[in-house]
């Protein structure tokens, strides 16, 4: 098996800022990309979030803490998980989704080349000062 490969299909771990809550997601990273939607720059406190997604059959919730706090974004469609101690935000999942999206900071290891943003999303909600991402999906 060559490095690249390895490198893609490798379990990958995160979590919160205080440790509370820890994932592992295995298998192949799907879809990285910024998201410049009002939810996600109110919840983050930022002009964008990056995400990622990870297959549920190969996410789990590994922490002490379990789960984290799920927030219903769109009730009855999207959450959006966070610590309850340090309010880090980690992921979300669509309802019925098959997968996790993780918040790529979230990760322990968010720097691999499986997590260079192909696409920005609500480009029309993005800040002007900030350049966007390049569409490469």
């Amino acid at each position: 098996m060559d490095s690249t490969h390895e490198s893609v299909t490798a379990a990958r771990t995160g979590g919160c800022l205080c440790g509370l809550i820890r994932f592992i997601a295995k298998g192949e990273a799907d879809y990285p990309h910024t998201c410049s939607c009002q939810h996600c720059k109110k919840r983050g406190g930022c002009p964008m979030m990056s995400w990622v997604a990870f297959s549920l059959d190969s996410f789990e919730w590994t922490g002490e803490g379990g789960e984290p706090t799920w927030y219903e974004t769109f009730p009855g469609e999207t959450k959006r998980g966070f610590c309850p101690t340090c309010g880090s935000h980690v992921a979300a999942i669509d309802s019925g989704d098959t997968w996790m999206g993780v918040n790529i900071p979230a990760l322990d290891e968010p720097d691999g080349d499986e997590f260079v943003p192909v696409n920005q999303s609500f480009r029309g909600d993005a800040v002007s000062w900030l350049p966007q991402v390049p569409d490469r999906s």
